[in-house]
């Protein structure tokens, strides 16, 4: 397997287990909880007290309450809006030098606080706050200080200096705008009375009589004509429409024969028409002879031939009236034509000098109509003039206090509560940081998958932490039955019966490497299996002291001298469990076990035991590890539970590879099982196995499933084997 796919797989592992982390790393999560807590309760403890005092002030915009002239609120409201930067622009006012330079000055703080002008204002701007009441326009002007009596008076100072500073910038500012009013008022009436000479003088040259109205002679503005011409126009529509009548007439009495030119005549509403009355009586006269001739009467009937003449006599006198009223016609037309030449000469003469005059008056009416606008400008600015002049002199404060700074007797800094509840939550926080923080940096191993993964062999055991020596209970333990678990891998797991010469290694000193070999070795004793314990750690022999035994003679001296075997196997309190001391420590105790002597040592214990168990110095930093792997069939390392690089692992199995060792697989040594839940499942045989009859102290020890060791079994492990973890 590559190192980056490794190296993904443990961050994937990482990801789904912080539980664990936090478990295996509580003690840092405590302790650093514990130092910030304690940090923060220190710091807490020795920060100044300081009170605060607060004034509470409503800032008005500058816009009179009650126009002094009767105008409405309407008229003014738009000066009175807030904008979004109203609040932030007063808060800068009341924190500004000018402000603060007035605070100094009335409250000596140059002689109270014996500092110069410059620093008394820079503390100042440190102990002041403003804030907007949520909801309201009002303004809190809160002042922390560590004297109570220096925080009441600074915040009530800071309130008066503000309303003063405040008075007099809108003091100023309405000053500036009544004196620029005047001067516009000065301006203007100087305007006006340009105006009104210049209109004088355009209505002595025009001769025109000024009215008092925009107007000219009763005409609006614009009108080019006067009366004299309108009616000169309208007498010459009139005549030229009679015209017109009078030709139309004249020229129908010219086209009809006699009979059509008698009717259309009497038709004609004309004055001495003669035939309106005749032709009447025509016609009468016509239906009475038709009257005479229909009763029988002949054409030579003297009542007849009367009606006849009559009939001819009139018919002669509407020829003749007709004839007269087409001479009356062309009289009158005659007379409308001399008459229409005069009045268009009329007319346009009135025309001529209506544009004349209306030409002079133009002149006048813009005078005229300039002079009356500023006129009028200047009483609304003479209206607005005595209305601020009024206004100035109404009093009224723009900012008003409602609450009074008050002397606090309670200190509202440091907060003890909440700087204790922040110190709680940043140590949490930090220490789960620097929790998984070493934990990301922890290269050990951490499980059985880390073993597997990285070293490509089985892990043979589980051993919980705090295991005692075995031969040392009284009776029946769940201790035995992890080693019980690592007899039956080996069994099953030496692929050739005959493969009986073990040695078990380890990286580094302390794992446990010793006494994994000595309970190892009782166990399999108990088994039935004939087992012989070598110590061949001729750096730092434990085996012996485990049973009180003499190291003066043992391998060291069967390797340099003839003694026989029988001379240095000892038979052990333990049944089938026999040992051979480590001896005399030598000088060179990598060239003793290189030696044929220890290869003849190896082939001779095989076949007299059915089981041989070396102990060896840790593989990193002696090769004495390296050479008994090399002799021996099988080798078992002994790995401690998250204490060596997993590199440092790598290096020990190339160690033994290099020499021809036969790596048979991995005891995983204490594991601290109530922080990694995850390898209770192999601890399980605590409660199972479990026997009746233990004693109290064993039985409450089943209970906790190894969480915590017995007492009892605790009393009878010698005080030599701190060194071995």
């Amino acid at each position: 397997m590559s190192l980056p796919n490794v190296q993904a797989s443990e961050a994937g592992l990482h990801a789904v287990d912080y539980w664990q982390v936090i478990k295996n790393r509580y003690g840092i999560v405590l302790l650093t909880l514990l130092l910030v807590f304690m940090t923060a309760a220190v710091i807490t403890y020795v920060m100044p007290k300081k009170y605060e005092s607060s004034a509470v002030i409503e800032v008005k915009p500058r816009v009179p309450a009650l126009s002094p002239l009767g105008s409405t609120m309407s008229e003014v409201s738009g000066a009175s809006r807030m904008t979004p930067q109203f609040f932030g622009t007063e808060f800068e006012k009341i924190k500004s030098r000018n402000a603060l330079e007035k605070v100094v000055a009335n409250l000596e703080l140059v002689n109270r606080w014996n500092v110069d002008k410059e620093q008394a204002i820079l503390i100042l701007k440190g102990v002041v706050n403003t804030q907007n009441i949520r909801g309201t326009d009002l303004i809190a002007i809160r002042v922390r200080h560590t004297n109570k009596v220096d925080a009441r008076d600074i915040a009530e100072e800071i309130a008066n200096a503000y309303k003063q500073y405040r008075a007099e910038i809108e003091n100023r500012e309405a000053e500036r705008q009544l004196v620029e009013l005047n001067k516009a008022v000065r301006d203007q009436e100087d305007k006006v009375e340009e105006r009104r000479k210049l209109l004088a003088t355009i209505a002595r040259q025009k001769g025109i009589i000024y009215k008092g109205a925009d107007s000219f002679y009763g005409t609006g503005p614009g009108v080019d004509e006067d009366m004299g011409a309108q009616n000169a126009m309208q007498t010459f529509f009139e005549i030229e429409q009679q015209k017109v009548q009078l030709e139309t007439q004249i020229e129908s009495l010219m086209k009809y024969d006699s009979e059509q030119l008698m009717v259309y005549a009497a038709g004609l509403n004309l004055p001495d028409n003669i035939l309106k009355t005749l032709y009447p009586q025509y016609l009468d006269a016509k239906r009475q002879l038709d009257g005479l001739r229909i009763n029988g009467l002949g054409d030579r009937h003297p009542t007849v031939m009367a009606a006849t003449d009559q009939i001819e006599q009139m018919k002669g006198q509407l020829v003749q009236g007709v004839a007269n009223l087409r001479q009356t016609l062309q009289a009158q037309l005659d007379m409308a034509s001399n008459r229409l030449k005069s009045v268009a000469v009329m007319k346009d003469e009135t025309r001529e000098e209506a544009i004349k005059r209306g030409l002079d008056a133009q002149d006048y009416v813009d005078a005229k109509r300039d002079f009356e606008t500023d006129q009028q400008l200047l009483q609304q600015m003479k209206i607005k003039q005595m209305g601020e002049t009024i206004s100035t002199k109404i009093p009224r404060e723009s900012v008003e206090v409602h609450d009074a700074p008050v002397i606090s007797n309670a200190p509202v800094s440091p907060n003890v509560k909440l700087n204790l509840i922040l110190g709680a939550v940043v140590g949490l926080v930090f220490g789960l940081g620097i929790a998984f923080f070493l934990e990301y940096l922890d290269t050990s191993v951490k499980s059985l998958e880390d073993v597997e993964r990285y070293l490509q062999v089985p892990v043979m055991a589980v051993i919980p932490k705090e295991i005692s020596l075995l031969h040392k209970q009284s009776g029946s333990s769940p201790d035995a039955e992890a080693y019980r678990i690592l007899r039956t891998n080996i069994e099953f797991n030496r692929k050739n019966p005959e493969d009986n010469a073990i040695t078990m290694v380890s990286g580094g000193a302390g794992e446990g490497k010793s006494t994994t070999l000595m309970n190892l070795a009782f166990i399999c004793a108990q088994g039935g299996y004939t087992t012989l314990m070598i110590d061949a750690d001729l750096r730092r022999p434990r085996l012996h002291t485990y049973f009180d035994i003499n190291n003066a003679v043992g391998l060291t001296n069967y390797l340099t001298t003839d003694l026989m075997l029988e001379d240095v196997i000892l038979q052990t309190p333990a049944d089938n469990l026999y040992f051979m001391p480590s001896g005399i420590l030598p000088a060179d105790a990598a060239g003793i076990l290189n030696s044929r002597r220890m290869s003849e040592l190896i082939q001779d214990v095989k076949q007299r035991f059915d089981l041989i168990l070396i102990d060896s110095p840790p593989v990193l930093g002696v090769s004495d590890a390296s050479v008994i792997a090399s002799e021996v069939d099988l080798t078992i390392i002994v790995v401690q539970h998250r204490k060596l690089p997993r590199n440092m692992l790598l290096r020990v199995k190339h160690a033994i590879e290099s020499v021809g060792g036969n790596i048979l697989g991995v005891v995983l040594n204490n594991v601290d099982i109530r922080s990694d839940s995850q390898y209770q499942y192999y601890t399980s045989y605590y409660t199972y196995y479990a026997p009746s009859e233990v004693r109290p102290a064993t039985a409450a020890k089943i209970e906790t499933a190894a969480a915590s060791r017995p007492k009892a079994a605790a009393a009878t492990r010698d005080d030599s084997e701190a060194d071995l973890y």
